[in-house]
């Protein structure tokens, strides 16, 4: 009896009378299994995989070509890499990567830049340095003379720390114009475009009162709870605690701190970028980058941790023959102004070496957090690509690319897992 669909008696139900049955249903089928007679019952499955392995997923016309994915899995295409980044979250080898790439991109700008900045901060603790090795070499050369020896202590004390001060001063100057030089640099890269030094100065130009402002409002807020240890230790001291509750306090207050200064840094560590890329002020920058590192702060604490280990390897392995050679010429070459000067230009030149390829680095990261965090919270890299699918059919990268990076000019794409700005103004305040 028919079951109301044409079908013929024991045909499978949905298989049409006209189509084939399945193997081995019909005499003289086509479909019939191969291995077996018409009509005759099925033959032994086919061998499986050996014991342990899983089967081998293949479909319809053997299995996939070597190298391949499966069939059935989908396979997500590359991310567009138009200048030092793939555009979409970066990973911890693609912000490393694309750092080296920032340097090797345009070595003209950034390395110019940063030897200059490197060598103004080297000088000062270079000349100190080797006033005070050849103080050194003087005092073991005339352990016996007591007017040497009581001169020694204060010009020992001028000689290096008056220079390592003074290197402080310049060096907050120095590498505070060069790391907002250097961001708006990177900003063009991330497209695959180059900036001149002159055309990157006169644009993050105007951003230099802003930049110095974070960097005094993030110093002020990182020293602040050492006010509160004196008094501490000064109550201490009043109520006559012995040593080792001293030692104890002192302990914890050092572990707090540590733990406090760390803290801050990190969420205040993309205010720079926010700062020159988005043009925002002092406050408004401090609070952006507040606000982006939220939902990622020990990712981003541990990638600024690692980019202080690999810069300080970096720079110690680059300046070590300078330093050692500027040290033994120093102490061996008995106080004269000859050995001083030579010891002075060692120390400076090894310095400068390690720090010109440190301070872009440093400065990279920090902006590559800074477009990562965007990415991951406001689908800026929607943003990033749009523009570069623009600029790829343009042939070349135009400045106003720049303004991509400024939310009042471009609104931020869809939210990624709750962005933490959601619900902020976006236009500045």
């Amino acid at each position: 009896m028919s079951d109301g669909h044409g079908s013929a008696p024991g045909t499978p139900p949905g298989w049409a009378s006209n189509q084939p049955p399945p193997y081995g249903d019909a005499p003289g089928s086509p479909w019939t299994a191969p291995g077996s007679a018409p009509g005759s019952p099925a033959g032994p499955p086919p061998p499986g995989p050996p014991h342990g392995q899983a089967p081998h997923q293949q479909g319809p016309y053997g299995p996939p070509p070597h190298g391949s994915p499966p069939y059935g899995v989908r396979q997500e295409p590359p991310a567009m890499r138009p200048g030092i980044i793939p555009l979409r979250p970066l990973g911890l080898g693609d912000i490393l990567d694309g750092a080296i790439k920032l340097i090797r991109s345009n070595p003209k700008s950034v390395l110019g830049l940063s030897a200059i900045a490197a060598a103004l901060s080297a000088i000062p603790v270079a000349i100190g340095q080797a006033l005070l090795l050849g103080d050194t070499a003087v005092t073991l050369e005339s352990l016996s003379d007591p007017e040497a020896s009581a001169n020694l202590p204060e010009m020992s004390f001028l000689s290096q720390y008056g220079g390592t001060l003074l290197s402080y001063a310049v060096q907050l100057v120095a590498v505070t114009l060069l790391t907002g030089v250097l961001t708006r640099i990177l900003g063009r890269a991330v497209f695959g475009g180059k900036m001149t030094t002159g055309e990157a100065w006169a644009l993050t130009r105007s951003r230099v009162p802003t930049l110095f402002g974070l960097v005094i409002v993030s110093t002020v807020a990182v020293l602040a709870p050492m006010l509160l240890f004196v008094g501490l230790f000064a109550a201490l001291d009043a109520a006559g605690a012995g040593l080792p509750a001293v030692v104890i306090v002192g302990l914890l207050a050092l572990l707090s701190y540590v733990a406090y200064a760390l803290f801050i840094t990190t969420r205040l560590a993309l205010a720079p970028a926010a700062a020159v890329l988005e043009r925002r002020g002092v406050v408004d920058s401090l609070r952006r980058s507040w606000n982006l590192v939220s939902g990622g702060f020990w990712r981003t604490l541990g990638i600024l941790l690692l980019t202080q280990i690999l810069a300080g390897l970096v720079g110690t392995l680059l300046s070590f023959p300078f330093t050692l050679g500027g040290s033994l010429l120093g102490l061996l070459g008995g106080g004269s102004l000859g050995a001083q000067i030579a010891t002075a230009v060692l120390i400076a030149v090894g310095a400068t070496v390690g720090a010109m390829i440190t301070y872009p680095f440093q400065a990279a990261v920090n902006g590559l957090l800074y477009a990562d965090r965007r990415m991951r919270t406001e689908a800026f890299d929607l943003v990033l690509q749009t523009a570069a699918i623009e600029q790829r059919r343009q042939g070349w990268v135009h400045a106003s690319a720049d303004d991509l990076w400024d939310p009042s000019v471009t609104p931020p794409g869809p939210a990624r897992h709750g962005s933490p700005d959601q619900g902020a103004p976006w236009s500045h305040s």
